[in-house]
């Protein structure tokens, strides 16, 4: 055990896991498993009513208190719900891909530390279920493992959209989990670890958020992004491809698709926790209190600070549209994953160079380098973003457009003119004259 701040503080690291006995192993897993359930069922709920809120609307209000048991209706219903199966699907992939996005969504969430040493009937324990020297990368494995289900069930689904869908959902991933990888180095060189209870004991001075808020800003986006989330919900487009990977999808087979993407947001808000927000630790001025780190408060701004991210997800679903592709893409490619790179760099730097220094000199040079970066991100984002770009001009010489040349008809680009359409079997007379007409 390491003691940080005050005596009452108890930060838990490796040695503190893999003693607990079985059945208090068993407890701490289903409450990972209920706390989940429960979490997805208000989100749900919140987000319609958050949504109805900025959008001067009333939201559920029907069923229980203020619709307070909607979410558990609407899982009801699903499950009830008789569970058709396409014709020429690929029946074992089609039945598997709920279960391979869901199964992972859940298992990441055993590495996320919710709080300090606790007494759980009689027992002192962490609020965590384990650990790992490597926790971080093995949530950003398993996130990489629950894509495979969207993957799986846009291909087995033997339908054009889906496959679109899923196509979308490929590249998304390889786009964005770059850039999120990248964030988690910046954080693995400042703390000297990969273990999350030790990110979090190694933020007892200084949460990270302060240190390395590009890393924050990066991984802020990245997550959306990792989620399926507006405005980045282009492996759904319902306007485009009527609901994406899951449109073949019903009843309960449905629900899991749905309990998965927000499983996910939880864990990607409460990862960010972990990384950037110090975890449990109280925020200031609350960490005053001696008694603000210990016992079971921790879990309390754990949670507190969980939710502040899963508002700022509905938040932009209310407010964004969805972004083109070509923006998403070249968000990706050409902002993030160059800026995670080099920012990655300068952390090295600073490091080495103020190795001889002081904490708070160090920390002070690396914050200000941050937010000349941070400036500099927001910058290239808006210019990637909202620039907007003249249209394509065709040259000249160019020869007439002909929509039947490769056999498909396909629209006009910017520039190109569609020609006249011409009656079959008629010859079109030209108009009256002006002196006929008007004899006539």
């Amino acid at each position: 055990m390491r003691e940080q701040t005050a005596a009452q503080t108890v930060f838990p690291d490796l040695d503190s896991f893999g003693t607990d006995a079985w059945w208090l192993v068993l407890v701490k897993a289903v409450a990972v498993f209920a706390f989940l359930v429960l979490t997805v069922l208000v989100a749900i709920l919140a987000e319609r009513k958050i949504m109805a809120r900025m959008q001067y609307r009333l939201g559920p209000n029907r069923v229980g208190w203020h619709g307070a048991l909607q979410s558990l209706a609407d899982g009801v219903k699903l499950a009830l719900k008789e569970g058709l199966t396409p014709f020429g699907v690929d029946k074992v992939l089609y039945l598997l891909a709920p279960v391979v996005s869901v199964v992972p969504a859940i298992m990441a969430f055993a590495v996320i530390p919710m709080g300090p040493e606790v007494s759980i009937f009689g027992h002192r324990t962490p609020l965590q279920l384990t650990d790992l020297p490597i926790g971080v990368l093995y949530v950003l494995a398993l996130a990489s493992i629950g894509v495979y289900g969207i993957v799986l069930a846009g291909w087995s689904s033997g339908s054009t959209y889906p496959l679109l869908g899923a196509l979308r959902s490929t590249a998304q991933v390889i786009s964005y989990e770059i850039a999120m990888g990248l964030t988690f180095a910046a954080v693995f060189l400042l703390s000297t670890t990969m273990s999350t209870s030790e990110i979090v004991s190694a933020q007892a001075h200084h949460w990270y958020i302060v240190l390395l808020l590009p890393s924050f800003a990066i991984y802020a986006i990245s997550m959306v992004g990792e989620t399926n989330r507006a405005p980045f919900d282009l492996p759904e487009a319902e306007g485009e491809l009527v609901g994406g990977f899951h449109t073949e999808y019903s009843s309960l087979k449905f629900a899991m698709f749905m309990l998965a993407e927000y499983i996910n947001m939880a864990t990607v808000s409460a990862l960010a926790t972990t990384l950037f927000l110090g975890g449990w630790q109280a925020p200031w001025p609350l960490s005053i209190w001696d008694g603000a780190n210990s016992g079971w408060w921790p879990l309390l701004w754990f949670v507190i600070k969980m939710w502040s991210f899963l508002f700022v997800f509905f938040w932009l679903r209310t407010t964004l549209p969805r972004l083109r592709y070509d923006q998403f893409m070249g968000l990706g490619w050409k902002v993030l994953i160059p800026f995670a790179l080099g920012w990655v760099l300068v952390v090295a730097v600073i490091r080495e160079a103020t190795r001889s220094l002081s904490g708070w000199a160090s920390g002070s040079i690396l914050a200000g380098a941050g937010v000349v970066v941070t400036a500099t991100l927001l910058v290239a984002i808006s210019r990637e973003t909202i620039g907007r770009r003249p249209p394509p001009t065709l040259p000249p010489t160019q020869a007439p457009f002909d929509p039947m040349a490769g056999g498909f008809p396909v629209p006009p680009l910017p520039g190109q003119v569609l020609p006249t359409p011409k009656l079959s079997g008629t010859t079109a007379s030209p108009p009256p004259s002006e002196p006929e007409a008007s004899h006539a």
